[in-house]
């Protein structure tokens, strides 16, 4: 069986990073892991082609050398899951798919035109899927029914699969599912909240794999909360300390946590010890009364402002998540939002407008409550660009325009450049040995363009060496990192213009839309019931 995988396109996102991407020569931040496993799971007397389109085009002779043709999607690659599926039908080509798109909106799926839907978690669903096709079948749709798969017999990934010098990071992971309930994550409804984890001998084979195959640069352990189950994550770091010492701290990871990491001095000093150098809090809002609203209860037993500096100190660089718009918010939400990413000099907000995500307790709770609204949009790709799919309890006009100026503010390139100055000189310094970076053309040439966008051509350019020597002289073993979260800053300059245009032509759209020019988005009856103790 020759099995074609696809990784659909995304957007230009917060995430996609074009434009410092461009200066180090890759193509994309990282690969699509969850084909890769799906490749491992899958027959190994199969053959197997991995194409990202976010790197390439998809070859005629592969459409050709298929015999089927799997996909897997996130909402927010809903166009080009769609366009593929239609160019392998042309090539007539049984089509399978899976992925937190499929799974959240079979119905779209089927409507597409896929042969086979592959639901849930594959550990369990594809070995339903081969059986089918060895029974001769043309089409199926697999669920796990309820049932989560023990991934410590999760195979190693494909890696071999991947173009390594398309990518910046590569990905791995330890953990699915989260322990908390937030009401408008969808992390729990596909992984559930009993976070499940592979053995620390495990993830160090797959490691191992990526460091046979000869990958050197960042990995990405990309569990939604990988501290989810801190037992478990903690027996898993001695042993990776040991295993990075011995190889001489070969990588540099990032991931995802909760905000109750700074509560947990042990855990944070031993991610710095295996060479963690960067962790994404999902912070979302100052307000606590949107916290609890949401049941985020977890960000309201502590001081934020405090804990995101515990994690700072520590040697952890944050990167956080906002979002505008939760029920009963009052105005002002968006300069709060930049107040405390300025207080808590946060280089790298990631900022949205609230959506609700199928089969969320959010989705459930506002279907009730008849305020979805146009269902296209609302099963559409869901990213920074797109206004909120629900009617909102105060008006949208207002949410938009405080999200775009707290936006275009947040990535001003001088507030950018200054918050993250403070940010690295106040960063705990790393304790293992830094690798030596390789000095090629692409280096250079990278380090001279930063240098003469925003140390000569833009007004940042006294702050940029003033603040680049600065850190030399005060905080000297981040530097090198520090410039390179500089150099984010060429991705932001462009997508706030972005996110400007798209979210105001959109907001016209409706006004225009509205009669008498009222937005039909504009709620003042919605009534909040008391969810804070639920």
């Amino acid at each position: 069986m020759r099995v074609l995988l696809i990784y659909p396109q995304f957007p230009k996102s917060f995430w996609s990073f074009e434009k410092a991407l461009e200066l180090v020569d890759r193509k994309a931040m990282l690969p699509p892991l969850g084909l890769a496993t799906v490749a491992a799971i899958l027959p190994q007397d199969w053959e197997f082609k991995l194409v990202d389109h976010n790197v390439t085009e998809v070859p005629s002779a592969d459409w050709h050398w298929a015999d089927v043709v799997i996909l897997s999607a996130m909402i927010v690659q809903k166009a080009d899951f769609l366009a593929q599926i239609q160019i392998a039908k042309q090539y007539q080509k049984l089509v399978a798919v899976g992925g937190p798109y499929a799974t959240a909106l079979p119905q779209e799926a089927i409507a597409s035109g896929a042969d086979f839907l592959i639901l849930d978690e594959g550990e369990i669903t594809l070995p339903q899927f081969v059986a089918a096709l060895q029974r001769g079948e043309r089409s199926g749709i697999f669920r796990a029914d309820g049932e989560k798969p023990d991934v410590t017999t999760t195979p190693i990934p494909r890696f071999d699969l991947l173009d390594f010098d398309a990518y910046d990071s590569m990905s791995v992971q330890f953990s699915r599912g989260c322990p908390f309930q937030c009401e408008f994550c969808d992390i729990i409804v596909l992984y559930g909240r009993k976070p499940r984890t592979k053995t620390p001998s495990q993830l160090l084979a797959e490691l191992e794999r990526l460091y046979e195959l000869g990958w050197r640069r960042s990995i990405f352990m990309v569990d939604d909360n990988f501290i989810g189950n801190k037992r478990n994550v903690k027996l898993l770091l001695r042993e990776l300390q040991s295993w990075m010492a011995s190889y001489n701290y070969p990588f540099r990871f990032n991931t995802e946590a909760s905000i109750d990491l700074a509560n947990d001095q042990e855990l944070m000093d031993l991610m710095v010890a295996c060479n963690f150098n960067a962790v994404f809090l999902g912070i979302e809002t100052p307000d606590e009364a949107s916290l609890a609203l949401t049941q985020k209860f977890q960000n309201t037993r502590s001081s934020l402002v405090e804990s995101v500096e515990k994690i700072v100190q520590s040697g952890l660089r944050v990167m956080a998540g906002f979002i505008i718009g939760f029920d009963g918010e009052q105005s002002g939400a968006g300069d709060r939002i930049v107040r405390f990413v300025e207080q808590t000099t946060i280089p790298t907000a990631m900022f949205s407008m609230l959506q609700a995500l199928p089969d969320t307790a959010l989705w459930h709770r506002l279907n009730r409550e008849n305020r979805l609204v146009d269902p296209e949009r609302n099963a559409s790709g869901m990213n920074q660009t797109t206004l909120m799919n629900f009617v909102p309890t105060r008006p949208i006009e207002d949410i938009a325009q405080e999200y775009v100026d707290a936006f275009w503010r947040l990535y001003d390139p001088m507030a950018y450049l200054d918050r993250t100055y403070r940010h690295f000189l106040k960063l705990g310094a790393p304790v293992c040995p830094s690798r030596v970076r390789q000095v090629n053309w692409v280096n250079i040439r990278a380090l001279l363009t930063l240098c003469w966008r925003q140390g000569i051509v833009r007004k940042t350019r006294w702050r940029f060496w003033f603040y680049l020597f600065s850190i030399i002289r005060h905080n000297p073993k981040v530097w090198e990192p520090y410039l390179g979260i500089c150099a984010l800053g060429e991705h932001f300059l462009e997508y706030r213009q972005i996110v400007r245009t798209q979210i105001e032509a959109q907001l016209a759209e409706q006004v225009a839309m509205a009669p008498d020019g009222d937005l039909v988005t504009q709620v003042s009856t919605v009534v909040l019931p008391d969810r804070v103790g639920v």
